[in-house]
């Protein structure tokens, strides 16, 4: 392979609403440009990107995967990120390592959430980004009111650079509004000059108003605008070129994955258009003093490099995919890790297109490249011993949906627990730990098919089968009232028997944990067995007398007893304590606690209404409304049972169509409604069965 300074190397993203043909996109640029020599299908399982069994099985991507392609003395990487909600994550990976961001959108369908998402996120992360408007053979496509609908929805900067021109509803032919050149297509594929195109289609109207969106990026070019001059081919590309580096240009162009056509003038366009590592400028990092600096994307600096996305093969081992920002990343050198502090030497450097890999001895500044088994995690950076620089770590969506995971097989607990750690260090998304109150192994993701990728790959990449199901949710129980009651425990079998005799008091108090104090006088129960009697009440704890639940909240204090010399010992006191605690417990008017989360959700203005009812509907209590950081969001902020809120993942994003969002985070608990006690006891009772 040729070896490409970060002037030659561009980094793209492919991102936006799931089926908007983003894979397809991949696969026409990659087929175009001589790559490949077939066109993959997703419906048919054979794109480059989509080569993953649950992907094939799926016909979605889920992955964000890399693939390449070199031409007129360019380098493109491209980055295919999933556009399903519940793989967020990889669509933010994509964005972070790219230069310029591709978001389809789709000529039939339009403007979808996903769309609205993949820009914001662009724009989140500082990234140039432009519209390509797929699907533009299909027989519905309406790439005018695609156009118009963008520019309403994303404001001024929208600027359309290749528009096709339609006659009987059919496509005639594309006016590249750069060049002002309007092309066809023959029989076999090949660009033809089309001619002029015929007045009725306005061209000069649409070049006007991309003139003027290149002149509101520099001041000359603005002043020779109002003055009436043309501008010309050169000012127009550097214009353009300028424009969507900096954010004030978002152009537009079409393609069709399916014949192809507008591929070429969109491969031009990369080319001339997109900016460069180089023209990025630099990448805010922290030394190693925690000052932040910035480091230059330049190839004579000390090595610098992002880890922004980690795969678990389990027949290659940990992939990490790196974005280099300076110096070279050459394999068999030694490197150190800013996030750990440890030393390591790089592994295998892999090229990759799709699942075919290609081995290359080093990555200069501005490529994308992967290592393999190295002992390096998604955020970290690594660099040179000489230069100890951090960059800012990614931030990714929290885990909104559980699912409570066991073995199929018995013995296959350690098998669960190993290769789940290894999904936990590719997805940062997923959580994985076990409740301290149910002992249940919990799974946390964004939503079911992230729960349900996961498993399968546990399955078929792991060997590993679990059975799910609802988590429990973790009630507890406590007291209401002070009482006074004895536990005596006396037990005679000849030679040697049992006794031991206490007196209690248990009352409510503010504590997790058991207080325990005693107040005996005339030593009614020797001093030594205090502890025994603690230890007895405190296993009781772990268990009460309604349902089983931990007990919380419960001061009891030894009050009185009496003991014999040679029967009593610190088990008869542990089992007098035990009796004394059950007793007890059944008459200090026992309750159950429920958990109450905190919860933030956002959603869109009009969905606001149909939020508070359903939060109502599920005993919610709100707080509070506050205008969201996004125009046309609502953030309402409430307290809402636990037990109320595991399918909340998927009612958000069905009543918002996957634009709200929310979090919960664990608050305190409240006693449960009587009317809801009796269920919830025989709902743990048949769950024990």
């Amino acid at each position: 392979m040729k070896n490409y300074d970060n002037a030659h190397i561009k980094n793209i993203a492919i991102a936006g609403h799931s089926g908007s043909g983003k894979t397809s996109l991949c696969e026409a640029l990659l087929y175009k440009a001589g790559v490949t020599d077939r066109l993959g299908k997703t419906a048919d399982g054979n794109t480059v990107s989509d080569y993953t069994p649950i992907e094939i099985s799926k016909k979605c991507s889920i992955y964000t995967s890399l693939s390449y392609y070199e031409k007129d003395g360019v380098k493109v990487n491209i980055l295919d990120t999933p556009g399903l909600f519940d793989y967020a994550s990889g669509m933010i990976e994509g964005v972070y390592a790219a230069d310029c961001v591709f978001i389809t959108v789709s000529a039939k369908s339009g403007i979808h959430v996903g769309t609205r998402k993949a820009y914001d996120c662009a724009v989140e992360h500082k990234t140039p980004h432009m519209f390509v408007v797929t699907k533009i053979d299909d027989e519905n496509a309406n790439f005018s009111n695609v156009l118009t609908k963008l520019k309403t929805e994303f404001g001024s900067t929208v600027c359309p650079l290749v528009v096709p021109l339609i006659k009987d509803s059919k496509i005639v032919s594309y006016y590249d509004l750069l060049s002002m050149k309007n092309y066809k297509y023959g029989p076999k594929g090949e660009l033809l000059d089309a001619g002029e195109p015929e007045p009725t289609y306005r061209i000069d109207g649409l070049i006007e108003a991309m003139a003027e969106a290149v002149a509101e990026t520099d001041e000359e070019l603005m002043m020779k605008f109002l003055e009436g001059e043309k501008l010309t081919h050169e000012e127009l590309v550097n214009g353009v070129h300028n424009g969507i580096a900096s954010g004030m240009i978002t152009p537009v162009t079409c393609i069709s994955s399916v014949n192809l056509q507008g591929a070429d003038l969109l491969i031009d366009h990369i080319a001339k258009l997109l900016p460069s590592p180089h023209e990025m400028g630099s990448r805010k990092a922290s030394d190693a003093d925690g000052n932040e600096i910035k480091v230059e994307y330049s190839e004579n600096d000390p090595l610098s490099a992002f880890v922004f996305k980690t795969v678990a093969d389990p027949f290659v081992g940990k992939m990490s995919f790196i974005k280099v920002v300076s110096g070279k990343l050459e394999s068999g050198k030694e490197i150190t890790n800013a996030t750990t502090g440890s030393t390591e030497k790089v592994g295998k450097l892999l090229n990759l297109m799709g699942k075919k890999q290609i081995e290359v001895p080093y990555a200069t500044s501005g490529d994308i490249v992967v290592a393999t088994k190295m002992s390096i995690n998604t955020n970290d950076t690594i660099c040179d011993s000489s230069r100890v620089v951090s960059f800012e770590k990614l931030t990714f969506p929290r885990p909104c949906y559980s699912l409570c995971v066991k073995a199929k097989s018995q013995g296959d607990e350690s098998k669960i627990s190993n290769a789940v750690q290894r999904l936990l260090e590719e997805d940062l998304s997923l959580s994985y730990k076990q409740d301290e109150t149910t002992f249940e192994q919990i799974l946390s993701g964004l939503g079911e098919q992230h729960i349900d990728s996961t498993l399968a790959k546990l399955k078929t990449g792991f060997g590993v089968d679990v059975i799910t199901s609802t988590p429990k949710v973790s009630y507890k129980e406590t007291i209401r009232k002070k009482v006074k009651v004895q536990g005596r425990h006396k037990k005679q079998s000849g030679g040697h028997g049992q006794f031991g005799d206490v007196w209690i008091e248990f009352e409510p108090c503010d504590s997790d944990e058991l207080v325990f104090a005693e107040n005996v006088f005339g030593g009614a129960v020797p001093r030594n067995f205090f502890p025994a009697v603690e230890k007895g009440l405190q296993e009781c704890m772990k268990k009460g007398v309604l349902a089983g639940f931990p007990v919380v909240g419960v001061k009891a204090t030894l009050v009185d007893g009496s003991y014999h010399p040679v029967d009593s010992s610190e088990m008869s006191f542990k089992l007098a304590a035990s009796i004394a605690f059950k007793e007890g417990m059944k008459q200090a008017q026992p309750v159950l606690l429920e958990p109450i989360d905190s919860l933030e959700v956002t959603v869109p203005d009009a969905n606001t209404g149909d939020m508070m009812g359903e939060l109502n509907k599920r005993r919610g209590r709100v707080l509070g409304m506050n205008p969201a950081h996004k125009k046309g969001l609502t953030t309402i902020t409430a307290e809402v049972p636990e037990s109320e809120v595991h399918d909340f993942a998927m009612l958000v994003r069905q009543m918002t169509r996957g634009m709200g969002e929310f979090t919960l985070e664990k608050l305190r608990y409240d006693q449960l409604p009587a009317a809801l006690v009796d269920s919830v006891i025989a709902q743990f009772k048949v769950d024990d069965e």
